[in-house]
């Protein structure tokens, strides 16, 4: 079973995606860890980031697994690994590539041949998993999302600022050429503006556990 969640930046697809593999006993997979892991090899490597045929030469030479519910590179477990400031400086460069977007999308979906899971991101439903079982697509107000974003860390810049970068991000993530962040025709759109962590959640349970395919 796959379920596809997309979406743009704050608005609660990783909270949402955590809380119902947990209740349907599946595997949350997080597309961006694929992409981390692959910037940890290249810099592991000593691969210049913005060398994108090496990078590609990472990312093909990569073994991806997850073993007891843990992601796995080349038979270690860099779960922990791999939120470093000098991954997330780099990873996004390196995702953007697409022969490296290729090869991480067949390797994600070598593994869900044997795994049921629910994957979110900006392109789950249109281009990783165009025939999941259940997709949905998450929205709300730029403003709602730059609140949220705010009141974790107030002290971090003001909240006009942080309203700036989402809106920013919203154009850059809907207009990339490969991945873009866009809403499939068959996706069930949830607008979490105004709904609790727990309500956006058995929406999609409901939605799931009423369908003949569980």
């Amino acid at each position: 079973m796959i379920i596809a969640i997309d979406g743009p930046a704050g608005v609660g697809k990783s909270s949402v995606a955590k809380n119902v593999a947990k209740e349907l006993g599946i595997y949350y997979l997080n597309s961006g860890n694929f992409y981390r892991a692959v910037t940890l090899r290249v810099l592991r490597n000593g691969v210049d980031p913005a060398d994108n045929a090496k990078c590609e030469e990472q990312a093909a030479l990569a073994d991806f697994d997850v073993v007891n519910g843990r992601f796995c590179l080349d038979g270690e477990d860099v779960e922990d690994k791999l939120h470093t400031p000098e991954i997330d400086l780099n990873a996004s460069r390196i995702s953007v590539n697409p022969n490296v977007r290729a090869i991480v999308n067949k390797r994600i979906h070598e593994l869900t041949e044997k795994l049921s899971i629910i994957a979110e991101g900006r392109d789950m439903t249109t281009v990783v998993f165009p025939d999941a079982e259940f997709k949905f697509f998450f929205d709300a107000k730029p403003e709602v999302r730059a609140k949220r974003r705010f009141d974790q860390n107030p002290e971090a810049m003001p909240y006009e600022q942080v309203l700036a970068e989402i809106i920013e991000r919203d154009h850059i993530d809907r207009n990339k050429p490969v991945g873009g962040l866009k809403i499939s025709a068959d996706s069930a759109y949830i607008d979490t503006s105004y709904l609790t962590l727990n309500e956006v959640c058995e929406k999609v349970l409901k939605a799931v556990r009423s369908s003949s395919k569980v």
